[in-house]
């Protein structure tokens, strides 16, 4: 059992869902960054999803990678990202950590170092937007053995002849993309989110998190009534990249993690 397990069963005992929040690491330096993420938990957030910056951030729409590029601009790496966490846990040892991102800074590092690296740091699980299923033993079978979770996505393009490829060695949560195209292209719709989440709740016990496209607390509701929770990211991020003070981004944070809870 990870701690994002361990978070699930507890939201899934008292009632609750999810609410999970995107932060992108050392945006728009590092100490912001850590001040914003040590904050979350108080803020509402039951899981953290950090964003290891990269230079070709595919998936990712204009807020997200100019993140990215303040995150890089500011001299963060990998090692200052997993320095980051284990800052983190030196006074958090509860909330879930999920590093989001692409498989190159990982590759480049070495699978088994990264890992190793990784797990000491107190991660709990890895969303890696650009590794298919057909290539789980670069990554997803060897993070599992270490004791991560590897959380795989799911699209509105992903049929009933894909959904178990996709869910095979899937673990900790179901990522569902509520929209086709980039982050923060759209606004999800419950109405279109709904049957979507049904659909692949038919094929697993996991719990399904909505992301993309949520940017108000009424929006993290809607969404979350019709899933296990939802994921903020762009709204947070934009408010981080227009300079506004830690309490603020977190004040926000708190309204979207209320809303969240509740659906």
């Amino acid at each position: 059992m990870t701690r994002i397990d361990d978070t699930f069963a507890r939201l899934k005992a008292q009632g609750k869902k999810a609410f999970v929040a995107y932060i992108m690491g050392g945006d728009p330096d590092e100490g912001t960054s850590l001040a914003v993420m040590q904050g979350l938990p108080a803020a509402g957030v039951d899981v953290i999803e950090l964003g290891m910056p990269f230079t070709d951030p595919m998936a990712d729409g204009p807020t997200i990678q100019l993140a990215g590029q303040r995150a890089l601009e500011a001299g963060m790496t990998m090692d200052r990202v997993l320095a980051m966490v284990r800052t983190f846990r030196a006074t958090d040892n509860l909330t879930p950590i999920v590093l989001m991102g692409y498989y190159n800074p990982i590759y480049s590092r070495g699978v088994d170092h990264f890992l190793v690296e990784a797990k000491e740091a107190g991660i709990d699980g890895l969303i890696v937007v650009d590794l298919p299923p057909e290539e789980d033993d670069e990554l997803c079978i060897p993070a599992q053995r270490a004791g991560l979770n590897f959380i795989r996505l799911a699209t509105p393009t992903t049929d009933d002849k894909r959904l178990p490829t996709v869910l095979r060695n899937t673990s900790g949560f179901v990522y569902y993309v509520s929209i086709t195209g980039i982050t923060g292209a759209a606004a999800a719709q419950a109405t279109d989110v709904g049957p979507e989440v049904a659909r692949i709740k038919r094929s697993t016990d996991l719990p399904i998190i909505v992301g993309f496209g949520i940017t108000t607390p009424e929006a993290a509701r809607t969404i979350a009534s019709v899933a296990d929770g939802c994921v903020v990211g762009s709204a947070i991020v934009k408010d981080i990249g227009e300079g506004r003070p830690v309490a603020e981004v977190l004040a926000k944070v708190k309204a979207l993690a209320d809303g969240a809870h509740s659906a």
